[in-house]
């Protein structure tokens, strides 16, 4: 029996370009926009396009409906009668080794990702959110790793979730399996801040824009260079940092950048 995702007409991820910004918009509302097979399938496949292509600069990923995402798909995680227990195993291996290559993908991309969540993020929604390298909310967005609740236990939505906040902070949002709201994810450091639902959009495209705005080179190597040393001992982490930022700061648009500032006038990046 086959657990693959129907396929309606409506398409698994909308993209809709605005001021160098692509707004990539999960679009299963009615199934809480679940992270199934396909859909990571498709938003990685989105977002591989949107890595390469030059005139991306920014990427926003929003939701349709009530729901940011509820993460995996529960129905399609569990065993059929037909199916036996190794063929699972595998099966749901597969899932979880696409999700998590396209988290890594995020993290690793040279672009600046941000999640726009108007809705509640659970589970692996929730590492969604966290392999963004900004995310804005609404005051009304709740958050949950639910697995403790089902028996099982968010693991992997922790790698992500852990590297965001503090590690007490993040077993408590395990263990507990509670609700928290955008107000908590603000404090414990998964979302950069929580604005009134009707601002989040406007907020996000400011936010977006503001980045697309600066070089892209610049921010391809700065996110790079962030992501390897913050995991590095301190020693190595100035020593890779050091090299990282002579880099930067000798190209030719840190050259570009200094003159406009300088000559106070808006830069023009190769």
């Amino acid at each position: 029996m086959s657990h693959a995702e129907a396929s309606p007409s409506e398409p698994l991820v909308l993209e809709e370009k605005a001021e160098g910004a692509l707004w990539l918009t999960l679009n299963r509302p009615k199934r809480r926009n679940p992270l199934s097979g396909a859909m990571i399938t498709a938003l990685a496949a989105s977002l591989d396009q949107a890595y390469a292509d030059d005139s991306v600069r920014v990427i926003v990923i929003a939701a349709a409906g009530p729901v940011f995402s509820a993460g995996h798909d529960l129905k399609e995680m569990s065993r059929s009668p037909e199916e036996s227990k190794p063929d699972q195993v595998s099966r749901v291996r597969g899932i979880l080794q696409a999700c998590s290559s396209m988290m890594l993908g995020m993290v690793q991309s040279p672009k600046a990702i941000i999640a726009c969540i108007e809705g509640t993020a659970t589970a692996a929604g929730c590492q969604l959110v966290s392999a963004c390298d900004l995310a804005i909310a609404s005051e009304e967005a709740r958050f949950a790793t639910p697995g403790v609740n089902i028996g099982s236990f968010c693991t992997t939505p922790l790698v992500g979730i852990g590297r965001n906040m503090h590690r007490k902070h993040a077993m408590e949002l395990a263990l507990t399996g509670e609700m928290f709201s955008a107000a908590d994810a603000v404090r414990m450091g998964l979302v950069n801040r929580a604005v009134p639902r009707d601002q989040v959009r406007p907020e996000t495209g400011k936010l977006a824009e503001s980045i697309a705005s600066r070089s892209a080179r610049g921010i391809a190597a700065g996110k790079a260079a962030f992501y390897h040393q913050i995991d590095l001992p301190i020693e190595q982490a100035f020593e890779f940092a050091n090299q990282a930022m002579l880099e930067v700061m000798t190209s030719d648009d840190a050259e570009e950048g200094t003159r406009a500032f300088l000559e106070k006038r808006k830069p023009v990046w190769k």
